[in-house]
């Protein structure tokens, strides 16, 4: 069961394209500036089967994104991996913001690497106030890093995203 904060169905603003943004419920990152300090707290928000997540994300035909965001999806690893494994099925793209680095990741639970499998584009690292920027394109603070997942795993390391859709240019 997932804990959710809310979806949104059309979202121009967590990636590129129409997408539904899912938002979990729970951080443990509590960063100073956060835009969602409403999703920190955990067991609070609406209790969804992945399965109905995904019934909702299909209802929008315009839809080929999907976002996961937060709160942090990583710290609901099991069933946001459950949720992926259906999205890509279904053939969509799925990006997901983190507060941990890629490599924390990497040595985290078998359920965060499973997560991480379905994932397309990773937005990662903590909100830092000092590194805000209204100029970025789907980030916060200039530490974030949008990063291609595939390719990352098959290195072992952190590629950064090539896609000009995510760099703010149009293919």
């Amino acid at each position: 069961m997932l804990d959710l904060a809310g979806i949104v169905s059309d979202s121009i603003v967590d990636g590129p394209g129409i997408r539904t943004t899912i938002f979990c419920q729970g951080c443990p990152h509590h960063c100073p500036g956060c835009q969602n300090p409403e999703t920190w707290p955990f067991g609070t928000g609406t209790a969804m089967e992945p399965e109905t997540v995904a019934g909702i994300v299909r209802q929008n035909p315009l839809v080929r994104g999907v976002t996961f965001s937060g709160g942090e999806p990583f710290a609901q690893a099991e069933e946001f991996a459950r949720l992926g494994r259906m999205l890509k099925a279904d053939g969509y793209e799925i990006a997901a913001y983190t507060g941990f680095l890629f490599e924390e990741l990497l040595k985290g639970t078998q359920e965060q690497r499973e997560l991480l499998e379905t994932i397309d584009v990773l937005i990662d690292g903590p909100f830092l106030m000092k590194e805000k920027s209204l100029e970025l394109n789907f980030r916060g603070s200039r530490n974030q890093r949008i990063l291609d997942v595939p390719e990352s795993l098959k290195t072992g390391a952190a590629v950064p995203q090539k896609s000009l859709r995510w760099l703010g240019e149009y293919e």
